[in-house]
């Protein structure tokens, strides 16, 4: 039984992944280990095509490592099936994404909804309708993502990553297809209910401004990771 309470809420072990190119295989990320504590944000960044969405995936259990360990609050996620980490992922961890993500025949308070229904609540109308208006969206609650703004889809998908109350936000590129002053307001939104929910981030960005607001950034080099700061 791990011991969850003095468990980093993250830890890396010596992963390391590999894909098949026909005769030969490549390696996407070498012998990676690190460690991140509750309630700290951290960046990863590095170069397009350096590993930094595999490296995010591997963490959330949708993709398997060929070597190494994920451990997420003190559960080796690669002990479980993926059954169990799925059931993990419903628990512990929201995701934004730089595309949204959000089902287009779903309302902005459906697609909120959606994880709270898939983990069986009967009562996810209420809290998903406080979060849209938390993220001012109140008055679009019944509209359609072909209806909404760029931000206003990423402010839905903000309040989608937090209805559940994860420990942990992971976060791919969150203002990669925003415009600088957009993108601003959502970094701002991220960190406010970061703190408001007491929640770990880890996000994978090119944004400078974003990674600065971070408590750490890792640097993502040749499949390596290393401290950026």
């Amino acid at each position: 039984m791990p011991d969850i309470l003095n468990a980093p809420i993250v830890r890396a072990n010596a992963l390391g992944k590999e894909v098949s190119t026909g005769t030969s295989r490549l390696t996407i990320l070498r012998d990676i280990s690190f460690t991140i504590n509750a309630g700290e944000s951290v960046a990863i960044v590095g170069a397009s095509g350096s590993g930094k969405s595999t490296l995010l995936g591997l963490l959330a259990g949708l993709d398997t490592p060929t070597s190494g360990e994920v451990h997420i609050n003190g559960h080796d996620l690669f002990a479980l099936d993926e059954d169990g980490r799925a059931a993990l992922r419903s628990r512990m961890i929201g995701f934004v994404f730089q595309s949204f993500q959000l089902l287009p025949e779903f309302t902005a308070l459906e697609n909120v909804m959606l994880p709270l229904e898939l983990a069986g609540n009967p009562a996810a109308r209420d809290p998903a309708s406080a979060l849209l208006d938390r993220v001012g969206l109140g008055e679009r609650r019944h509209h359609y993502p072909k209806h909404l703004s760029g931000g206003e889809q990423q402010r839905v998908a903000l309040a989608r990553a937090f209805v559940t109350r994860p420990a942990l936000l992971l976060a791919d590129e969150p203002t990669g297809n925003l415009d600088a002053v957009t993108g601003e307001a959502i970094i701002d939104l991220i960190f406010e209910l970061n703190r408001e929910h007491g929640t770990t981030l880890l996000l994978v960005t090119h944004d400078e401004a974003l990674s600065r607001r971070c408590n750490r950034v890792l640097l993502l080099a040749g499949g390596v990771l290393r401290d950026g700061a």
